[in-house]
Order: C-alpha cells, then sequence, then structure tokens
C-alpha cells in the first residue's frame, strides 16, 4: 500500500509535557483519514509538525517518501494543504481577494483558477462582501479554498466542523467528499465529532496521551464494533443481577436502559427479569457506534 504521510516514533516534548509519545502512524493514499483523540491527546501537534510549524523531539516523518531530514522536504511539502486550527484569511479581504493574495504568497499565477475554486467551495455568489461579515462555515469554506490554492494533493484539516451549525457540517461533509472522490485528494482530518467523522472516514488512527493506540479502516472497524442489544427496563439495578448472573458483559446507560454485549435469550432474560420484579419493556439489536468504540479502546469518560 502507498502511504501519503508515515510517521516513526515521532515525539514531541514542551519542558516536562510529552504532546507526542513515540508516535507512529499510516495515511494511505486516496484515503480520507479520521484522527480520533480526546482534546490534548497530540492531534493538532502532530499536525503542526508535518506542516513544518514546529520540529519534532525526536523520531521522523515522511511525506510522498520523503524524510522530514532531508532537504527535499520543503518541496514536497508544497503537496499539502493545511487548515490549522483556525482558517487562515484576511477578514477584511473578499473571498476573491483572499485567494488571489494566496496565490501571490505562493508564488504562482493565478490564471483564472479563483473564480473556479470559489465555486467548488461554494463562495461563488460573495461579491464584495468582506470575509469578516462571513458565517463559520463560510470562513471554514474560504479556509479550505485558500488551502488549495496550490493545487495540493494532501489536505490538512484540523477540526473542520467545529461549531457549526448542522447545515454548515453537511456543506464541509460533501465539500471534503468531493475532493476526495472527484479530485483524489487525500485528506487527513482530526475531529471529536465521532458521528460526523464516521460518515466520512475510510481510515482511522485513535490516539490517546500522545500515542498511537490502534490504526484500521472502516470495514475493519465495522467488522470490531460489537453487535449490542439495547434494553429497556423498569428497574437497571435487576437487570444488573441477572445479567451478573449470566456472566454477561453489559453497561447501564440510565435508570431504565442498558446495552449488552452478548448473545441473550430474550424469553430467558425476561422471565429472569420477571423473578426479581423487573419488567423488560423493550430490546433492540444495535451497533457499537464509533464513540463507544474509542472510549472502550482508550478507556475513561468520553472525550470533550
Amino acid at each position: 500500500m502507498e502511504y501519503v504521510l508515515v510517521t516513526q516514533g515521532l515525539s514531541k516534548r514542551y519542558r516536562d509535557f510529552k504532546a507526542l509519545d513515540s508516535l507512529t502512524m499510516h495515511v494511505p493514499k486516496g484515503s480520507i483519514y479520521g484522527f480520533v483523540g480526546r482534546n490534548g491527546a497530540g492531534k493538532t501537534t502532530l499536525i503542526r509538525l508535518i506542516c513544518g510549524l514546529q520540529a519534532p523531539t525526536s523520531g521522523t516523518y515522511a511525506l510522498y517518501g520523503v524524510d522530514s531530514g532531508q532537504r527535499d522536504i520543503a518541496r514536497v511539502r508544497r503537496r499539502m494543504g493545511a487548515v490549522v486550527e483556525t482558517p487562515s484569511i484576511y477578514l477584511d479581504l473578499t473571498a476573491e481577494d483572499n485567494l488571489r493574495e494566496q496565490f501571490r504568497v505562493l508564488g504562482v499565477p493565478s490564471d483564472g483558477g479563483i473564480p473556479e475554486l470559489l465555486k467548488l467551495v461554494g463562495l461563488e455568489d460573495t461579491g464584495k462582501k468582506k470575509a469578516r461579515n462571513f458565517s463559520l462555515g463560510m470562513k471554514q469554506r474560504l479556509g479550505i479554498a485558500v488551502a488549495l490554492a496550490g493545487d495540493p494533493d494532501f489536505l490538512v484539516l484540523d477540526e473542520p466542523v467545529n461549531g457549526l451549525d448542522p447545515q454548515g457540517i453537511i456543506d464541509i461533509r460533501e465539500l471534503i467528499l468531493k475532493l476526495n472522490r472527484e479530485r483524489r485528494i487525500t485528506v487527513l482530518i482530526s475531529s471529536h465529532i465521532l458521528d460526523e467523522l464516521s460518515r466520512l472516514a475510510t481510515h482511522y488512527g485513535f490516539i490517546d496521551s500522545g500515542r498511537m493506540v490502534k490504526e484500521l479502516s472502516a470495514r475493519e472497524l465495522e467488522a470490531a464494533c460489537r453487535k449490542c442489544m439495547r434494553v429497556e427496563v423498569t428497574d437497571t439495578r435487576a437487570l444488573a443481577r441477572v445479567l451478573d448472573g449470566m456472566g454477561a458483559e453489559y453497561k447501564i446507560l440510565s435508570d431504565g436502559q442498558a446495552d449488552v454485549f452478548a448473545q441473550v435469550n430474550i424469553s430467558q432474560l425476561s422471565r429472569a427479569l420477571d423473578a426479581e420484579g423487573c419488567e423488560l419493556l423493550s430490546a433492540q439489536e444495535r451497533d457499537e457506534s464509533l464513540e463507544s468504540y474509542f472510549v472502550n479502546l482508550v478507556g475513561g469518560a468520553s472525550h470533550d
């Protein structure tokens, strides 16, 4: 398999704090790679390192097979576009002028490419409206357009839907899918909105405390996510006693709901609950969500 980005034992230390701890990851060419972790897990640090904004304390990374220590890394990095933390846009300029300025910074002629880029991100009708008057979603799409100005084939997005309303989230999702499918752009997305990420990603990397916990494809994740039965009862304490007696794994969700991670005979469960003075109200098969998988993988409470 061909990889756009590979890191080997990548570490970054800030005095006594280790933001990245021997991180090893592989981003396949053509993928949408979901980089998953709690806030403070090291996602943005990794992005800043590969963009050349900071230097690693130890370890290496390679872009398109060029090692970070080689002279050619600066040239290869021009194949990347990135939106790190917040969109890099000039608030007092229009969308068109923002792109014109980015082309100038890159030292390449726009050659009429600006209208095409604006149309691609859905900002072709903004005219003379300044970026400061854009909605948050429009600013994010302009930031992506700026990142695309150099015609990259690797796009890095740090929390691209954070703070957006539902329509803004849909707009960004559709744009990312279009860039990946039609323009064959490899995309690395860090996000804590896991439900949204599950609609996009073809591959995942789960990071915790600066370390890579697991990498897998969306297909492998689907196979790994356990089936469970969501049950609704009148007394989850009685349910817990019954399931403990059966040796079944479960998770109490509320006073009336629980997820059971085992093949359970419903009739048998209902009779056992009845003997405990508890009524089984409903039972429904479910797949484990990406968020549940993440929490079970790294342990502890969910991220913010």
